[in-house]
């Protein structure tokens, strides 16, 4: 297990005031999978990693725990509609 990753995940989403349920609505997987890698049990794979970042406007090596300073500028999701959602899943498929 990468050490730290599941803790940044979860500060991160808080930080945000996201939901698990938003967050997993825009990258496209369920609520209990972003709650097994927030909670160390298993790990996302590099898509989903690149996913998390883009949403959570931080580098992938932030997440990973190679870089320790966060990013100034966020985006903040958490008064979106459906079809605003819908809009960034799209956005975010593009990173595969």
């Amino acid at each position: 297990m990468i050490e730290g990753l599941a803790v940044r995940l979860k500060e991160k989403r808080q930080a945000l005031g996201l939901s698990r349920k938003v967050v997993s609505e825009v990258i496209g997987i369920s609520a209990s999978t972003l709650a097994d890698y927030e909670n160390g049990h298993i790990e996302p794979s590099l898509k989903v990693l690149m996913k998390l970042a883009t949403l959570y406007k931080c580098s992938t090596d932030y997440l990973l725990g190679m870089e320790k300073e966060l990013p100034q500028a966020v985006l903040d999701v958490s008064s979106l509609n459906s079809r605003q959602i819908q809009a960034l899943k799209i956005i975010t498929e593009g990173l595969h």
